[in-house]
């Protein structure tokens, strides 16, 4: 179990590019794309890719209330459902029943289907609960099956967002929207020019992003290793961004989907979860700190399960998404922890 925050009593409109609307779907047959529809012949044993902006993964099929369904459609509209959420019980009531999310075009393991459900592990979320990656459920609608795109992304160029988000732009069918994708999105470059990006689909077609929302690599190219301030720097771009549990996008993060997707955007990979994140990495005095390092905590006290995890800033500050009813924010690390609860520092670089 993931544990993130002390419980007191006991993570724009994402249209998913699908046949029907998304962005400049060029037909599959004219470039030899193997895409479906989504959601078409998803299988236990599959590999398939997150077709909306964002997917949530839940912990059981068939849980949500009425107020997330805006998550769970395909298109996903994640700006009305962090607004069905503005009570903080509602927000609370998330912990528990949701598990990870993934951004658009994240590869996922299909483990079992049920109904109009899948079970799938999150492939880049390392995680001890499944050695293929983070498990949970999401609506089959929300995953499609495309080979070549599979293809395109080990051998291509790919693109990552940087910004909070980026618009993909291109034939944004009859509601004239477009995708408006999270920070740390990765998808194959088909081609580019000084302006934009051309990337390809999961479903088989193409769209556009500005050249200046993302970053551009070359296959198997990472990042250059950044240093502790770098990572902190990345973390500044989402202060005040309202928490959100079991959230790794911009559109919400909870306390170890923050530390996660910062060191994941510097090609750092490290765990998914707070507790897995405190057995990862070097160990680090209290009086050897340095920006970038991760602060844990516990109760009671320090000594038991790891439920909160920070990143230290320097001067004696942390930049943390502590709970669902306050956002992600910055604070005196040793004022915050008012119970003590302080369990050890890890070096991830």
């Amino acid at each position: 179990m993931r544990f993130h925050r002390y419980i007191a009593t006991a993570g724009a409109l994402g249209l998913a590019c699908s046949l029907a609307g998304g962005p400049a779907l060029a037909d599959p047959a004219d470039q030899g794309r193997t895409a479906a529809q989504p959601g078409e012949g998803i299988e236990a044993g599959d590999t398939a890719f997150v077709d909306t902006t964002v997917a949530t993964l839940w912990g059981e099929p068939d849980q949500t209330r009425p107020m997330d369904e805006p998550s769970t459609t395909n298109p996903v509209d994640l700006d009305q459902w962090n607004k069905n959420m503005e009570k903080t019980e509602d927000r609370g009531w998330l912990t528990g029943h949701t598990e990870t999310q993934a951004v658009y075009g994240s590869e996922v393991s299909v483990i079992e289907t049920k109904g109009d459900w899948s079970k799938v592990a999150v492939n880049d979320q390392s995680t001890p609960k499944d050695d293929r990656g983070y498990p949970g459920w999401v609506p089959t609608g929300q995953l499609i099956e495309n080979q070549s795109f599979d293809e395109q992304k080990d051998s291509s160029q790919r693109a990552v967002v940087t910004s909070d988000k980026a618009a993909l732009t291109g034939d944004s069918g009859e509601d004239g929207n477009n995708l408006n994708l999270s920070f740390n999105t990765e998808l194959p470059v088909v081609s580019q020019d000084g302006s934009s990006v051309q990337v390809g689909l999961p479903n088989g077609g193409t769209g556009s992003v500005q050249a200046t929302d993302v970053s551009v690599y070359a296959p198997g190219e990472k990042p250059e290793r950044p240093t502790g301030e770098q990572v902190v720097e990345t973390g500044k771009q989402f202060d005040g961004l309202r928490y959100l549990w079991a959230g790794v996008s911009s559109y919400g993060y909870d306390c170890s989907g923050f530390t996660y997707s910062m060191y994941r955007a510097h090609g750092i990979d490290i765990p998914r979860d707070a507790d897995a994140q405190a057995e990862f990495g070097q160990d680090v005095a209290e009086d050897d700190l340095q920006p970038g390092d991760l602060l844990f905590f516990a109760q009671p006290g320090g000594t038991g399960a790891v439920h909160h995890v920070g990143m230290y800033m320097g001067d004696g500050k942390m930049i943390h998404a502590p709970n669902e009813s306050t956002t992600v924010s910055v604070t005196d690390w040793k004022q915050w922890d008012s119970k003590d609860e302080f369990s050890g520092a890890k070096r991830m670089l």
